[in-house]
C-alpha cells in the first residue's frame, strides 16, 4: 500500500514538473511576438513552438479538471492570459458572406517552388499549376520561388501565364544563373495597367538569395492598390535550388543545431527585412496589399509587425488553422495576404490540390 502511495506521489510530482515547464514556455510564446530576435535569441524558437505549448497546455488542464486539482486553474489562468494570441493561430469568421463587389481586386500568392523544374515530372507539376491557375483566374497574381528560363526553353512559363490568364502586365525581381539561362525570384502578374513598379532592397543579398519584396501600383476602374509581393529569408534546410542541405551522415545532434543555427539566422533577417518593407509601406499614397511567402509563424516578430499596421485577410474572412506549408517542417502558415485597415477582404481561399510545399492563397480586396 505505501509503495503504491509513493509511486503516486513521484507521479504526481513529475506531472507537476511537465506541467509547469509547458506554463512556462507558453508563456515565453506569448512574448516572442513583442522582442526583436536580436534582443533574446532564444524567444523566436518558443515562438514557433506556440501550437505545441498550446496544445500540451489543454491537455494538462483536462488532465488536471478530471483530477479536481488546482492545477487546473492555473492551467486555464495562463491560457487566459494569452488572450487575442491564440487567435492569430486560426479564424473564427464562419458566419462570413463571401461578396463581390464591382470594384473586387481578387489577389493570388502562390510559392510555386520553381514550378517544379528539379522534379523527375516537372513538365506534369508545371501544367498542373497552369490549371490551377485559369481554374482560380485571379486578377492578380504574386509568384514566390518564380522561375523562367530565357528563349529558347523547352520549360515555358512566362508566356503561358500571360497569355493564358488574360494578364497584360507584369513584374520581377529575379537573380540570373548564366549557366542554363535561368532566372529565379518573385513576379506580380496583373490584368490591370501597373502605373508604377518598383523593389525593397533588402541587404545582404547574394546569387544563392532569392529572396526578394517587390511592389506595383495597379489600377482597376478608378481605384489604385499598391500590391507587395514578398518572400522572406528562407531557412534554407534542402539544396533546393542551390542551398546548403544538411548532410545525410551527420548525427542527430548535428543536423539539430544545425537546424537551430539557421532558423537563428532566418529569425533575424527577416526581422529587418520586415522593416524595411513597412517603412516602404508607409510612404505608399495608394491602399496598400501586402502578401507572400513570409516564413513566419503568426506568433513571430515578423508577422507582428505587420499585424500591428495591417489587417489579416485569412483572419478576417476564413476559418479554420489555414495551414498553407507543406514541406519538411511542421510550420504551418507561413503565407499571408495583409491589406490596409481601409480595405476590406472576402472569399479568403487555401489550395487543397498539392503542386508544390506551399498552397496557394488568395481572396477579393475592395474599398467598402
Amino acid at each position: 500500500m505505501e509503495n503504491n502511495k509513493k509511486k503516486i506521489n513521484v507521479l504526481s510530482i513529475i506531472f507537476k514538473l511537465l506541467t509547469t515547464f509547458t506554463l512556462l514556455c507558453l508563456l515565453l510564446s506569448y512574448i516572442a511576438p513583442y522582442f526583436h530576435p536580436n534582443t533574446i535569441a532564444i524567444l523566436p524558437f518558443f515562438g514557433i513552438c506556440y501550437p505545441i505549448f498550446a496544445v500540451a497546455t489543454l491537455s494538462f488542464l483536462f488532465f488536471w479538471t478530471i483530477f479536481r486539482s488546482k492545477w487546473a486553474i492555473f492551467c486555464l489562468f495562463i491560457l487566459l492570459i494569452g488572450g487575442k494570441l491564440h487567435f492569430r493561430t486560426f479564424a473564427v469568421q464562419v458566419f462570413n458572406e463571401e461578396k463581390s463587389p464591382a470594384n473586387s481586386l481578387s489577389i493570388m500568392s502562390y510559392n510555386v517552388r520553381l514550378f517544379g523544374i528539379y522534379e523527375d515530372n516537372s513538365h506534369t507539376i508545371r501544367n498542373n499549376i497552369f490549371t490551377y491557375l485559369r481554374s482560380e483566374n485571379p486578377d492578380v497574381a504574386c509568384f514566390q520561388e518564380y522561375y523562367r528560363q530565357d528563349k529558347p526553353t523547352k520549360f515555358e512559363t512566362f508566356d503561358s501565364l500571360k497569355n493564358s490568364l488574360g494578364m497584360i502586365d507584369y513584374h520581377e525581381r529575379t537573380a540570373h544563373k548564366k549557366k542554363g539561362r535561368q532566372n529565379f525570384g518573385v513576379a506580380i502578374f496583373s490584368k490591370f495597367p501597373m502605373i508604377a513598379k518598383g523593389d525593397v532592397i533588402f541587404d545582404s543579398q547574394s546569387g544563392q538569395d532569392f529572396n526578394y519584396c517587390i511592389f506595383a501600383d495597379i489600377v482597376k476602374d478608378k481605384d489604385t492598390f499598391r500590391i507587395y509581393n514578398v518572400h522572406l529569408q528562407s531557412i534554407k534546410l534542402s539544396n533546393y535550388p542551390n542551398e546548403v542541405s544538411d548532410k545525410e551522415n551527420s548525427s542527430g545532434t548535428e543536423v539539430l543545431l544545425n537546424i537551430s543555427r539557421k532558423l537563428k539566422i532566418a529569425f533575424q533577417k527577416r526581422a529587418e527585412q520586415s522593416r524595411r518593407i513597412i517603412i516602404h509601406m508607409k510612404t505608399s499614397p495608394y491602399p496598400t496589399v501586402v502578401c507572400g511567402d513570409f516564413n513566419d509563424t503568426p506568433m513571430s516578430y515578423t508577422y507582428n509587425q505587420f499585424d500591428r499596421l495591417l489587417v489579416d485577410a485569412f483572419r478576417n474572412s476564413s476559418w479554420g488553422i489555414g495551414r498553407t506549408y507543406n514541406g519538411r517542417l511542421p510550420a504551418g502558415r507561413i503565407d499571408y495576404i495583409f491589406h490596409s485597415p481601409n480595405l476590406s477582404s472576402t472569399g479568403f481561399k487555401i489550395q487543397k490540390e498539392i503542386f508544390s510545399d506551399h498552397l496557394a492563397i488568395s481572396c477579393k480586396i475592395y474599398k467598402p
